[in-house]
């Protein structure tokens, strides 16, 4: 932590004003509650599974 503390006090202020926003930043966002992951989009291709194969469904969503 010393050499740390050293590195961002050697900057000229201006940068360090910059560190010290940007720890600000990562301080929030490692506060905020991460959302689960939606799978909503499961199964939206399942009207072409006797169409398609799950290769081929793939390559088509790429088209669409």
């Amino acid at each position: 932590m010393q050499n740390l503390a050293e590195s961002i006090n050697s900057l000229p202020l201006d940068l360090q004003k910059k560190v010290f926003a940007y720890i600000d930043e990562l301080k929030k966002n490692s506060n905020k509650k991460r959302k689960k992951l939606s799978l909503k989009w499961a199964g939206g291709l399942k009207e072409y599974k006797d169409q398609f194969t799950s290769l081929e469904l793939q390559k088509k969503s790429l088209e669409w």
